[in-house]
């Protein structure tokens, strides 16, 4: 059984990762209002158990996970550990004596509860013993009403709070002065201001690599040399090469060695990757997994586009569709200090084209907008199944490869 899910992270104070919430759909024909709620979250947690493994799907970290009254009393959260699950609680559920007594019950088995999307009732007193984490929709509730639920809570410091849809870095640095513990929203993939700035040495090296790689025919010698000149950038590649990911019986000890055995396209995608991993350390690792799971869905779905997408170019398009956010620069300057081709330029600067709509497609998986989703789908005229497929293998192998190149 095919599931369609979206994952959307939670990130700390420190901007770490902490969780991930799971959007699901059964399938795109089927979105959420056209199917019940329980059946959905029933779904998920079948689809997560038993094909492909929530871990798998979050790269070992908690999975908020809605849940209707119904499903909660169905003892749907109990098929998954209370160490890969939060129990969410949709904020339709009204509170009553079943819903504490489910409550009570999840929380002495050592579940983590959380109330979704809350608006402050006097009645939910009652849950906060057994309540860890509060979500408010920012964008929903006004300053004063932010303020009633912390003053609400004030007595039980075990409960830590969440913003929910922030978009940008000062709604972020808002929220954090409020004494919130934990944000969700895509605020950490926007640039935080548009400035000029150079390219540092290193990714001037970088940017030299991207130049290099682009060509139809690669120059090895003119490759190695430029490795050559950076010693923690060899070191990288010989570690890439010989991880465990390639499976290799024996080691790769020089680095032409590695070049040739890892060959042009793999080549290409590591120093894409690093460019990326390079380009910002402050950045919030989840931003450059993002634009990692990007490149690698946009690589996989280029082979099955018609008009026969190179994969090399899709993968890197993909990639620094986020540049921008994480150079905190505006993508036209950033692009015009770059000696990329047209085929990479010219979707990411003027949002046409078949790899601009293929871009799109995956910006709209992340957001969980799955009636355009579906739209753009026909437009490319992509298989969903398929679409599917290739978001969770991108998902997986973004996670596998920011453990290969940390």
């Amino acid at each position: 059984m095919n599931f369609y899910a979206a994952r959307q992270p939670i990130l700390d104070k420190s901007k770490k990762l902490f969780a991930y919430e799971l959007l699901f759909r059964d399938s795109i024909d089927n979105v959420f209002p056209d199917i019940d709620g329980d059946e959905a979250t029933s779904k998920m947690v079948e689809a997560s158990q038993f094909n492909m493994g929530i871990s798998e799907f979050t790269g070992s970290k908690p999975a908020f996970i809605n849940f209707t009254l119904e499903t909660l009393s169905k003892g749907y959260p109990e098929m998954l550990t209370p160490d890969e699950l939060v129990v969410e609680i949709l904020e339709t559920v009204k509170p009553g004596k079943k819903l504490l007594s489910l409550c009570k019950d999840l929380h002495h088995k050592g579940y983590t509860l959380a109330l979704d999307d809350y608006e402050h009732q006097s009645v939910w007193a009652h849950f906060y013993p057994f309540i860890k984490i509060i979500k408010i929709d920012i964008q929903k509730s006004s300053i004063a009403e932010i303020k009633e639920v912390l003053s609400a809570i004030k007595d039980y410091p075990h409960i830590k709070m969440l913003a929910e849809k922030v978009e940008t870095y000062e709604e972020y640095n808002q929220m954090l002065e409020f004494g919130f513990d934990y944000f969700q929203g895509y605020f950490f993939a926007k640039p935080e201001m548009i400035k000029t700035r150079n390219l540092s040495p290193s990714q001037l090296v970088m940017a030299e690599l991207l130049y290099e790689t682009s060509k139809t025919e690669l120059d090895l010698n003119s490759i190695t040399s430029v490795f050559e000149r950076d010693v923690s950038l060899s070191y990288k590649l010989l570690r890439y090469a010989n991880s465990a990911i390639f499976k290799r019986r024996n080691e790769i000890s020089t680095i032409k060695q590695a070049l040739v055995i890892l060959g042009s396209g793999e080549l290409k995608r590591f120093i894409g990757l690093m460019f990326a991993i390079t380009a910002n350390p402050d950045k919030p690792s989840e931003l450059i997994n993002l634009a990692m799971t990007r490149a690698k869905f946009c690589e996989l779905v280029a082979k099955d586009i018609p008009s026969q997408l190179d994969m090399s170019i899709a993968f890197l398009t993909g990639l620094l569709s986020m540049i921008d956010a994480i150079l905190d620069e505006s993508m036209a300057n950033i692009l015009e200090k770059l000696p990329l081709s047209r085929e990479i330029k010219d979707p990411l600067l003027t949002k046409k084209g078949v790899m601009a709509a293929l871009i799109k497609l995956v910006e709209l998986i992340e957001q969980a907008d799955w009636d355009k989703t579906t739209l753009v789908m026909k437009k490319l005229k992509l298989d969903k199944d398929k679409v599917v497929e290739h978001y969770n293998q991108a998902v997986a192998w973004a996670d596998e490869q920011t453990q290969a190149t940390a």
